[in-house]
C-alpha cells in the first residue's frame, strides 16, 4: 500500500484510529504554544505585511486573522496566520523530519474549522491528524530531501495541511488522496530563506496551499492523486527517499508525541548547546579563551551564521546565541535578538571566539560544549533535546512561557478553551485581540 492510500485512509477516519489522550494532550499544549507564539509576533513585519495584504484583498469574511478584528477567507487566514505564528520562531520543532509541524497545519485547521462550522473537539483532531501526517511525509521524504535544500516545514507541513482541511470538510479517503496529488504541485519551501522574512512565510504558504488543495478537491477539482510519489511526483522530484519507516505503525504509533517544544527564542538546533551552557553558568566572559561546539553536520548549514547583523540572523547563529547567554541576555527573552544586540563589540569579541565543528556521532537532537579558560581549564558539557519530559513539566514550561509572552491573565483563559475543548469562538475571539 502506497503512502498517498495510507495517509488518505488514516485523515478519512477510514481507518479505525484511536486518538490516545497522551497525543490529544500534547496536540492541546502545542496549539497553546501556537497560539501565544503567534499573538507575541502580531507586530513583526513578516506578520504585518501579510496580514495587510490580506486584508487589502477582503473577501468572504469566514475566517480569523491574529491580531485583528477582520475576518477574511479561509485560504487567506491560514497563509497570514501561518506566517505570524512562525514570524518569532519559536514555536514546536519535530526532529524525526527537521520541521516545524504546527506552524503549518493549526493554521490550516483553524481557517477550515471556523469556514465550515466545526466544534473545536473536531479541529483539535484534525489539527492532530493534519501534524502526525506531516510529521510521517517528512520521514518518508528523508533527510536527502532537507539536505538538498527544502524547508519540511513548507514542504512536509503541506500535506500535513491538506489532509486537516480536508478531514474537516469531510471529504471520503478518495477526495483526501487527490487532496494530496493537487498540494504536491503546490508545496514549497527553502532553507536558503532561513534568516528571512522567507522563512516564516514558508509556513504561511504550507497553510495556505493545503486549505486551496482541500477546497478545490471538494468543489469537485481533479488532479494527479499518485502525485506524492509517482515518476515525476514531489518526492522523486524533490529528493525524497522514499523510506517506509514513515508509514509503521500509522494509527497505532503517534511520532507527534515527541514534538519538542522552545524554550529558547531562537532556531531549535541552538537549544541543546545553550541548555549545555546553562550547565556551566556563570561563565566570565573575559576568563574564556575559546568555545568549542560540537553538533550534528546538518546544522552546519542551518544555524551557523557566523556574523549575523540581524535579530533574524543571531536567531540562527551558535557563537551569537552562546555570546548573548554568557553576557547575560535571556535567550528566551524576544527582545534580546536585536541588530543592536549584533553589533555590540562584547558580543562580536566573544563571538568570535566561538568555533564549531560537525561530529555524525553527535545526534540531531543534541550537542557538546567544551569551553577553554584563559587559565587552562576546561568545562565540558553536554545536552540532547531528546531527554524524557514528562507531560506535566511540559505543561508547566509551556504555560510559564505563555504567561511571559502575552502576560498570566490571558495565557490562563487562552489555555481554559483550549483544555476544554468546547468553544472555537472563545478561542478565535482571543487571538483577534490586537494586544
Amino acid at each position: 500500500m502506497n503512502i498517498t492510500r495510507q495517509l488518505s485512509d488514516f485523515a478519512s477516519q477510514k481507518t479505525n484510529t484511536v486518538i490516545p489522550q497522551s497525543a490529544m494532550r500534547m496536540m492541546q499544549l502545542s496549539l497553546l504554544d501556537w497560539a501565544v507564539v503567534g499573538m507575541a509576533g502580531r507586530d513583526e513585519p513578516v506578520s504585518r505585511i501579510t496580514r495587510e495584504m490580506v486584508l487589502e484583498e477582503a473577501g468572504a469574511t469566514h475566517a480569523s486573522l491574529i491580531g485583528h478584528e477582520t475576518r477574511v477567507p479561509a485560504r487567506a487566514a491560514a497563509l497570514a496566520n501561518g506566517a505570524t505564528s512562525h514570524a518569532l520562531d519559536y514555536d514546536d520543532t519535530h526532529f524525526a523530519h527537521i520541521g516545524h509541524p504546527s506552524v503549518a497545519v493549526i493554521p490550516a485547521a483553524l481557517a477550515v474549522a471556523e469556514t465550515s462550522g466545526a466544534d473545536a473537539a473536531a479541529m483539535q483532531e484534525a489539527a492532530l491528524i493534519g501534524v502526525e501526517a506531516s510529521v510521517r511525509v517528512g520521514v518518508w521524504l528523508g533527510r536527502d530531501h532537507y539536505q538538498t535544500g527544502f524547508h519540511q516545514t513548507g514542504t512536509a507541513g503541506a500535506f500535513g495541511a491538506a489532509l486537516a482541511a480536508a478531514r474537516l470538510m469531510g471529504l471520503d479517503a478518495q477526495g483526501c488522496a487527490m487532496a494530496l496529488g493537487l498540494v504536491a504541485t503546490r508545496a514549497s519551501g527553502l532553507k536558503s530563506q532561513f534568516g528571512t522574512m522567507g522563512k516564516p512565510f514558508n509556513a504561511g504558504l504550507a497553510a495556505s496551499n493545503g486549505v486551496e488543495a482541500a477546497m478545490l478537491v471538494a468543489r469537485g477539482f481533479e488532479a494527479n492523486p499518485d502525485a506524492l510519489e509517482s515518476a515525476q511526483g514531489f518526492g522523486p522530484t524533490h529528493a525524497g527517499q522514499g523510506l517506509v519507516e514513515g508509514l509503521e505503525g500509522l494509527g497505532q504509533d503517534w511520532l507527534f508525541e515527541t514534538v519538542s517544544h522552545k524554550f529558547h527564542a531562537c532556531c531549535h538546533g541552538l537549544h541543546a548547546a545553550l541548555e549545555a551552557g546553562l550547565t556551566l553558568a556563570p561563565l566570565n566572559a573575559e576568563q574564556i579563551a575559546r568555545i568549542e561546539v560540537t553538533t550534528h553536520p546538518r546544522w552546519m548549514t542551518v544555524c551557523n551564521q557566523i556574523a549575523p547583523m540581524s535579530g533574524l540572523g543571531a536567531k540562527f547563529s551558535y557563537g551569537t546565541v552562546l555570546a548573548m547567554q554568557i553576557l547575560g541576555h535571556d535567550t528566551a527573552v524576544l527582545d534580546s535578538y536585536s541588530a543592536a544586540v549584533c553589533a555590540d563589540p562584547a558580543v562580536k569579541a566573544l563571538r568570535d571566539r566561538v568555533y564549531i565543528s560537525a561530529d555524525d556521532a553527535v545526534a540531531e537532537t543534541a550537542t557538546r560544549l567544551r569551553v577553554v579558560l584563559q587559565n587552562g581549564t576546561v568545562l565540558n558539557a553536554t545536552h540532547d533535546l531528546n531527554a524524557p519530559m514528562t507531560l506535566d513539566l511540559r505543561q508547566q514550561k509551556i504555560q510559564s512561557k505563555a504567561r511571559s509572552l502575552i502576560g498570566a491573565e490571558q495565557a490562563d483563559r487562552l489555555w481554559s478553551v483550549i483544555s476544554a475543548q468546547t468553544d472555537l469562538a472563545q478561542l478565535t475571539a482571543i487571538l483577534r485581540s490586537p494586544k
